[in-house]
């Protein structure tokens, strides 16, 4: 059973009416719920969940969300493969509130580790643009690894505190999330230990102020008529509530669509709350001079990978080559001028060029599909082990780059040699 705080306990009593209290006080004793999100830019999802059979019922709030009792289902070669991502059922709540389509800007504020994120990004099924940010450099790492898992190829991950990012976008987005950093009083179920470590009035308070100074600057990058989701995994009032009527006293231009919140009593999942609002009027000065990077590569750069394009895809690939110390990354269409900010991913990262070769990296691997590529070997039982292991295998493929498979779903790169598949799976990733 968790023991809570007494002025948490208290403070829960004030909120809820007093004939909920024996059934709030009672998850504690309960374990947690868990929950998968299946990753359609992979495929069908009707096509993954044969493959995942520890899925169960169905999220209410998220279509591609289901529980899950598993305890570990990180160790899965479809978790590595993206097919994908252990998010806790409330946190999905928030991202399908925005309703992102398909060539819009989005911005997910506070990214990390990338379970909202990853979420929107689905939605836009690689058109338009969607900007991740995450201010603490240890965490953003985590989100670009996130991101080039789930195989988003419209995405830029930056590491910036959102007043960096304001000027430079002022009224740029269509929509915007801001996931703040909070209390977490949510999450004193799922995770006891460091939620309640770090629980106190005096941090409550402290997380209240960042949230309003956060907003304020997340507000100045949405035009007008874009839509802003504001969320929390806590339960105290000056954060929710409490912070919506501030922030709409501050911003008569911002206007409350809807607002709810989760309690673990009431809903299968832990604490949340989002509140959803849209601008209904131009602020401030709008930067109409926000320049798009166009593509560079030199001419042996852009040789050495289309050499391999031919051999490796069935068509072409990338459109917009960008080359940044001989690694060549594909661009999102309309991506902006990124120069001055902390960028660690911009749309699909192709490889490298060495020696006047080009060498295909993980990235890549996790962007395509099997159907796009000329060379793959699909794995299971042994071989699979063994390449996940960061083993050779043998396979019946031709000489060259190739795509290994699980189920096939591309899973990472290898190179043939008579036979022979040298593996190329990161040693960070091996098992």
């Amino acid at each position: 059973m968790t023991k809570l705080p007494e002025q948490f306990i208290e403070n829960m009593k004030k909120q809820l009416p007093e004939n909920e209290w024996e059934a709030f006080f009672a998850v504690y004793k309960k374990s947690p719920f868990k929950g998968v999100r299946l990753n359609p830019l992979k495929g069908g999802v009707d096509e993954m969940k044969p493959l995942l059979p520890f899925l169960g019922e169905r999220v209410a709030w998220e279509e591609n969300g289901y529980y899950t009792t598993e305890e570990k289902v990180g160790g899965s070669p479809f978790h590595a493969a993206g097919l994908f991502y252990s998010q806790e059922p409330s946190a999905m709540c928030a991202a399908p509130l925005l309703e992102v389509k398909p060539g819009e800007k989005v911005l997910d504020l506070c990214s990390a580790p990338g379970g909202k994120g990853t979420q929107l990004a689905c939605k836009m099924d690689g058109q338009g643009l969607i900007v991740l940010n995450e201010p603490v450099g240890s965490r953003a790492k985590i989100l670009s690894q996130n991101v080039e898992r789930m195989g988003v190829k419209n995405a830029v991950v930056i590491s910036e505190m959102p007043e960096n990012l304001s000027t430079k976008f002022a009224g740029y987005f269509d929509k915007i999330l801001v996931d703040a950093p909070c209390s977490g009083e949510g999450m004193f179920r799922k995770n006891a230990e460091e939620a309640l470590g770090e629980w106190s009035e005096e941090n409550v308070a402290m997380c209240a102020e960042r949230q309003a100074r956060i907003l304020d600057e997340a507000t100045k990058m949405l035009r007008e008529g874009g839509r802003l989701v504001y969320s929390t995994c806590t339960f105290a009032t000056a954060e929710d509530e409490g912070q919506v009527r501030d922030y709409l006293g501050k911003h008569p231009e911002m206007r409350l669509i809807s607002q709810e919140k989760l309690y673990p009593h009431k809903v299968d999942g832990e604490g949340h709350f989002a509140a959803l609002f849209e601008k209904t009027k131009k602020t401030g000065e709008w930067d109409t001079r926000l320049k798009e990077m166009k593509p560079w590569c030199t001419r042996d750069a852009e040789k050495a990978y289309r050499d391999f394009e031919k051999k490796f895809f069935k068509d072409k690939f990338a459109n917009r080559l960008y080359e940044a110390n001989g690694i060549l990354y594909d661009l999102p269409e309309g991506v902006f001028d990124w120069k001055g900010l902390q960028v660690l991913r911009v749309g699909v990262r192709l490889g490298e060029v060495k020696n006047g070769r080009f060498e295909p990296s993980h990235s890549l691997a996790l962007c395509v599909k099997k159907a796009e590529c000329k060379n793959t070997v699909e794995l299971s039982g042994e071989s699979l082990d063994r390449y996940l292991h960061g083993e050779t295998v043998e396979a019946d493929a031709e000489n060259g780059w190739c795509l290994l498979c699980v189920n096939g779903y591309g899973l990472g790169l290898g190179k043939v040699v008579n036979g022979t598949v040298k593996n190329h799976y990161p040693k960070g990733l091996r098992n």
